[in-house]
């Protein structure tokens, strides 16, 4: 990405459509991110190793950005997959107790190769804290290690430790929702399309942020290019990892735009940024489940780049997201 005092006007000189340009408070935080220096040199497509350490540097300084808010108790679960495999996870709740109600399975981003809920803490606290909705967090196995379906078979396994544990939890089984973001959200889709064709556990709703759906999304668009904060080459190294370099079939779980039928998936609130590698994706997946006859709720932020809340949470279109995904989660 250049810098981002470079990218606040690209008006043309001569006519002709105005360009994409950074909102200026996202690029005010970005400039802030980035220090006086030159923008790090980004790693080659392929190299999970290097972006994981990056992105492990990068959650750190959104936590100091941000830190986990007082009054949410966090209690460390254990979740057990699929394979067996004992899977770390974390319930967040008000400290507070109260009636039965809603809840939610969170599944953090990282493209599929990074992330974890260390990183996550003030993310979903902050969600827990201003929502009143309780969250149930899993650490689900990250490709390349663990290639597809483990990754959303874990987070599946999540849900049915959250709906067979409800009771204990405080739950209302009708009340359980879906959210992520990036590769997170893709997940989350994923999830919802396992829920519907395993015949449970039941979704009230999908919340779908900045959602990683299509694992063809490979080719730059040029106009985008100089914003992205998640690259094509990211994208490829992501999606390589899960699915192998040369996949022969492409599970819709793994990668929901393959899905051919969208029809009997719970309501969806998607969010996007209009400088987001996965803007288009994101839009098309909204207006098929629309076509599908599922309730979508869709936001479009302009000048506003992948992960746009996390390093600039002050700016109004960081504050409008905000909004909007705490008035679903309350609405459940």
């Amino acid at each position: 990405m250049a810098r981002p005092e470079l990218l606040f006007d690209r008006a043309p000189r001569c006519g002709g459509a105005v360009p994409f340009a950074l909102d200026p408070q996202v690029a005010t935080g970005l400039l802030a991110l980035l220090g006086d220096g030159p923008p790090p040199v980004p790693p080659p497509a392929g190299d999970v190793f290097t972006r994981r350490q990056n992105a492990a540097v990068t959650f750190a300084v959104f936590a100091d950005l941000q830190p986990a808010p007082s009054g949410v108790a966090v209690t460390h679960l254990t979740v057990t997959a699929d394979d067996g495999a004992q899977l770390d996870a974390r319930w967040y709740a008000r400290e507070a107790g109260g009636a039965s109600g809603p809840a939610v399975l969170y599944l953090h981003g990282g493209g599929m190769i990074a992330g974890d809920l260390k990183g996550y803490d003030p993310i979903i606290a902050r969600y827990v804290a201003a929502s009143g909705v309780p969250m149930l967090a899993v650490e689900y196995r990250l490709a390349p290690e663990f290639p597809d379906p483990v990754p959303v078979r874990d987070c599946f396994a999540a849900l049915r430790h959250l709906a067979e544990h409800a009771d204990e939890l405080g739950v209302d089984r009708s009340r359980i929702a879906v959210m992520g973001d990036s590769a997170g959200g893709g997940l989350a889709a994923g999830v919802a399309l396992l829920a519907r064709d395993e015949n449970g556990p039941a979704l009230s709703r999908q919340i779908l942020v900045y959602p990683m759906l299509d694992d063809t999304n490979v080719t730059p668009d040029p106009q985008l290019v100089p914003f992205l904060t998640w690259s094509y080459d990211d994208n490829v190294t992501g999606w390589g990892a899960l699915l192998g370099e040369a996949p022969q079939q492409v599970s819709p779980y793994a990668a929901p735009t393959r899905a051919t039928d969208l029809t009997g998936l719970p309501p969806a609130y998607l969010d996007v940024g209009e400088l987001d590698i996965f803007r288009d994706e994101d839009l098309e997946y909204a207006r098929r489940l629309t076509d599908a006859g599922v309730p979508t709720e869709f936001h479009l932020h302009p000048g506003a780049p992948h992960g746009f809340e996390a390093f600039a949470p002050g700016a109004d279109v960081a504050q409008r997201a905000i909004a909007d995904r705490l008035r679903v989660l309350r609405s459940l």
